[in-house]
């Protein structure tokens, strides 16, 4: 049902991970890391610019819970980092010592934590409108911890039903978690649809990713995580994404040792927004040429 632009589709960790592939098999690889709540069709325009200007593979991955990849078993909730383990477990079975991360919101967070505790696995990395991830001021904890198990005590909440993708597009764009039109995210919603027994189509993601995280790192613990950070990292922000001059930005803009800081036009997902995706395709070409001319290549080291 989804719309790829091209893409094909496959599957890692024993078929635990869908993933969508552009560009040739042998080309250096780049992994894509979707938003909260996205999927791999989050890089379907971006991608296919990126495979025909500078001959590199993207391989974008559906994190665990969403688009078309497996729940995670029981009781569990999603941490951020239960994500850097589908990262690796793909790693491991592409054989790629090393790799260049792309990665938009929640998946910038989970790329800055990877690249923090295991910084030799990590050529560099390119984040569209995220860095870091959400925190929780140690004070605030008890409150954290009991939202969460309030939560997971509820009755769990079926999968939402819709009539068409058109209204599964309507209902994203009134209740997403930040701005956006329908023509994109259109593509996101697709991979993330399926047809329902009795008629219409509902969701493939987990509902349990809406639930509180019981823990989250507290500001303290972010920015020695973005100070841990070794590679070149280009940060891409939207003129009205998440970011900007907030303070929290601000500080996480700063502890990242190298960073390279583009505003282009757009909003948070200015990646998929038709209008803006050729110039952010532009400035990750600056950042691929850099890399290559330092590094001899996208981040490919694949083990003998």
């Amino acid at each position: 049902m989804s719309v790829d632009n091209g893409a094909t589709a496959c599957q890692f960790a024993n078929g635990r991970l869908a993933a969508l592939s552009w560009g040739d098999r042998q080309a250096p690889i780049w992994l894509a890391l979707h938003g909260w709540l996205d999927n791999a069709a989050s890089f379907s325009r971006l991608a296919p610019l990126l495979v025909q200007k500078f001959g590199i593979r993207v391989i974008a991955i559906d994190f665990c819970g969403h688009g078309q990849s497996r729940a995670l078993p029981g009781e569990y909730d999603y941490a951020l980092w239960d994500y850097c383990h589908d990262v690796l477990d793909v790693m491991d079975e592409l054989a790629l010592d090393s790799v260049t991360l792309l990665a938009h919101s929640m998946g910038a967070g989970v790329a800055c934590l990877l690249a923090a505790a295991l910084p030799e696995r990590f050529a560099a990395l390119r984040l569209i409108d995220g860095l870091g991830a959400l925190t929780t001021d140690a004070q605030d904890a008890p409150g954290q911890l009991r939202r969460s198990l309030l939560a997971q005590r509820r009755p769990r909440r079926g999968r939402p039903h819709y009539n068409s993708l058109q209204s599964a597009v309507a209902a994203r764009v009134a209740g997403g978690a930040t701005p956006v039109d329908a023509e994109t995210i259109e593509p996101v919603v697709q991979r993330n649809l399926r047809q329902a027994p009795e008629g219409g189509v509902t969701l493939t993601s987990d509902p349990r990713l809406l639930r509180p995280s019981p823990v989250r790192l507290t500001p303290d613990q972010l920015m020695v995580m973005l100070a841990a950070i070794r590679c070149p990292t280009l940060l891409i922000e939207g003129e009205t994404g998440i970011l900007g001059q907030r303070d929290r930005a601000i500080s996480a803009r700063a502890a990242v040792p190298v960073l390279q800081r583009r505003v282009l036009p757009g909003g948070h997902h200015l990646h998929l927004e038709s209008t803006h995706v050729s110039g952010v395709a532009a400035a990750l070409g600056e950042g691929f040429s850099r890399l290559a001319a330092t590094q001899g290549g996208a981040g490919r080291h694949e083990r003998k």
